[in-house]
Order: structure tokens, then C-alpha cells, then sequence
């Protein structure tokens, strides 16, 4: 019997297959500094103690990004570790604020499962939660990824495609406890914009691009223990008509992130993904670029607010013209991301 382990393929999944990850990971002062270098984020509510006390909060958490990338690499050696590429996501909801020195774990249930017409992959879909050391949920997501059967004359079950939410209502939105943005300080959030400054329908250029070389993709992917053989194999990726590596999807979505500051400085909390899409793939070198849109807004309490924003992230592409979908929904060339997420904002009071 063989010791090492090649990871799931297609065939290897059965819904309601239920698949606790190993190496529970410990969240460091370390992982938040080497996240800003990564990334550049400059929101004040994960950067400053003194800033977050007075939000409310004991300390400063951790980017919740953070906390979903942690998760995240716990399930590819079991779920990705043969994929082609990750599709897209639904229904995140972040259920507790992590902090350093929290310990997250990880478990995942096939939810999902469909071949593809090519016998060759299929697609898994998974919904994953994390906890912490605690036993309390901090996260929950779904996830639908391409993976390569080990045989393409392997038989599979028969398909199911799970419906899915096209939103996460605002109602379920769970603000970390105590959240109170009374004595908001925006001078040193950067930006004086609160709640009532934004209007459904609005668009933002982010205006900054910021390339990704190829070392600093492979230390952000290996940062998060994802094994996942498309972003490290050059070896078999050589084999792929690119002939390169994939960047993980992830860091795209952060990168995206960090450069929405200019333009949503105070909207760095991210309460839950609605839908996430990685449009194209993409290979370090390229200059990310960004946009928002503004999908909708809802009152959580008297001094805090969420929108819904659509964040687009393109790559060698400014968006000053905010490259979207046409009529017939085909992307314009150059757009890499599309992430759908709600994120606390301030109201002005």
C-alpha cells in the first residue's frame, strides 16, 4: 500500500462525501505582515488596534481574506489538488471575526457533482466551513472546481448541480459583535465616503494597477499550504498549451482588494461572497486593474451600513471604461475577475 497520495480525482468523489482536512493552522502576527507585503492593503480596521477598539472590537482582526485563504488551502490536497481550475463561488458568509493566535481547521461536503462532456474532467462543487480552535464556525463557503478524472472511462454517478443562492441575504449578514463605527475616525481610514455617500447603480475606477511577478505568486500560494499542481508542476503545466503556471484565484481576489482602497477606503470588512468568477486565467507579470459597482445597500444598525459591491479585476487593462459583459454576456478581453461580496461600511450618523 502505497504511503504517498496523489490526491481525489473526479471519479474519487460521492455526494454527501463528507472530508475533514488536515493541519490545522495557526494564525501569527507573521501571516497578517507577509499578507501586506503580498498586497499592499491599507485598510485601517485590520491594520491598527487603537483604530479597531474604537470601532468597537478588542483588536484589530485579521483581513477577513486572510482568514478565507487559510481555510481555503487546508481543502486542496483533498478537493483541487487534480484540477484544471477553480470556477467560482456562492453563499460566504464570514460567521466570527479571527485574530492572531486563533487556530483554524477545515471541512468540506460534496454537494455537487457533473461531468463534463469531454469524459475527461468534471466539475466538483463543495461547501466548506471553517472553525476555530473554539469549535466555532468562521466562515462558510461553496466552491465549484474542474477536475481531471484519473480514468476517462470511469463511470460516475449520475450529475447533480446544487441551486445555489444568487445572493447572501442581508438579513444573515453577521457583523463581528460590537461592531460599533460611532467614533469612525475617517481621517485616518483615509477617506471621509460613509454609507450615504454611495448610490446603488455607481461605479468606481480603482485607478492604481499593481503587477504580480512570479515569485511573489508562489510565495502567496505557498503561504496558504495550497498544493494545488497548476500554480507549482511547470513540469506538467509545460504540457498545457500556455505552458505556464496558473496564478492562484486568490490572489487575484486579494490583489483586486487591496487596490478597491482608493475608492471604498472604508469598506475593507468583507461580510459575506455572493458569487465569485475567475472570468480567465492569469499569469504572473500582468498589471491588475479594478472597479466597483455598487449593487445595493442595507442598514445593520444605527452606525453601520454594508454594500454590495461587484469588484472586476482585469489584467494589462486600466478601467477607467469599466470593461464589463456585452449584451450578449461574453466579457471584454482582459477581464480576469468577478467578485460579488457585501462589505461594512460607516454611516455618518
Amino acid at each position: 500500500m502505497s504511503k504517498t497520495d496523489p490526491g481525489n480525482y473526479f471519479e474519487d468523489f460521492r455526494l454527501g462525501q463528507v472530508i475533514v482536512h488536515a493541519t490545522p493552522r495557526t494564525i501569527t502576527a507573521g501571516d497578517v505582515a507577509l499578507y501586506t507585503a503580498l498586497y499592499g492593503p491599507r485598510f485601517a480596521l485590520f491594520s491598527s488596534d487603537v483604530f479597531a477598539r474604537d470601532c468597537g472590537l478588542e483588536t484589530a482582526p485579521v483581513d477577513p481574506l486572510v482568514a478565507f485563504h487559510v481555510v481555503f488551502g487546508k481543502t486542496v490536497p483533498d478537493i483541487s489538488l487534480n484540477a484544471v481550475a477553480n470556477l467560482g463561488y456562492a453563499e460566504g458568509r464570514f460567521l466570527a471575526p479571527v485574530h492572531v493566535g486563533d487556530t483554524l481547521s477545515a471541512r468540506s461536503e460534496v454537494i455537487g457533482l457533473k461531468e463534463n462532456a469531454n469524459g475527461k474532467t468534471g466539475v466538483v462543487y463543495v461547501r466548506t466551513t471553517g472553525v476555530n480552535q473554539r469549535g466555532v464556525a468562521v466562515l462558510s463557503y461553496v466552491r465549484w472546481v474542474m477536475v481531471r478524472k484519473r480514468d476517462p472511462a470511469a463511470k460516475v454517478e449520475a450529475s447533480s448541480v446544487p441551486q445555489l443562492a444568487d445572493a447572501v441575504a442581508a438579513g444573515d449578514l453577521t457583523p463581528p459583535p460590537g461592531l460599533d463605527f460611532k467614533r469612525y475616525d475617517f481621517a485616518h481610514a483615509g477617506a471621509p465616503h460613509a454609507y450615504e455617500d454611495y448610490a446603488i447603480g455607481e461605479k468606481i475606477d480603482h485607478v492604481d494597477g499593481m503587477v504580480v511577478e512570479e515569485a511573489e505568486a508562489q510565495m502567496a500560494t505557498r503561504l496558504w499550504q495550497n498544493t494545488a499542481k497548476v500554480h507549482f508542476n511547470q513540469f506538467e503545466r509545460a504540457k498545457d498549451p500556455s505552458g505556464r503556471r496558473l496564478v492562484y484565484g486568490g490572489v487575484v481576489i486579494s490583489t483586486a482588494k487591496a487596490l478597491s482602497f482608493n475608492g471604498l477606503q472604508n469598506t475593507g470588512l468583507i461580510l459575506a461572497i455572493n458569487g465569485g468568477r475567475h472570468v480567465s486565467p492569469y499569469f504572473a507579470g500582468g498589471t491588475v486593474f479594478a472597479w466597483s459597482q455598487v449593487l445595493d445597500k442595507a442598514e445593520l444598525s444605527p452606525t453601520v451600513g454594508a454594500l454590495r459591491l461587484r469588484l472586476v479585476a482585469t489584467v494589462d487593462r486600466p478601467c477607467a471604461d469599466f470593461p464589463d459583459k456585452d449584451e450578449a454576456g461574453a466579457y471584454a478581453p482582459g477581464v480576469i475577475l468577478d467578485f460579488d461580496h457585501w462589505a461594512a461600511v460607516p454611516k455618518r450618523g
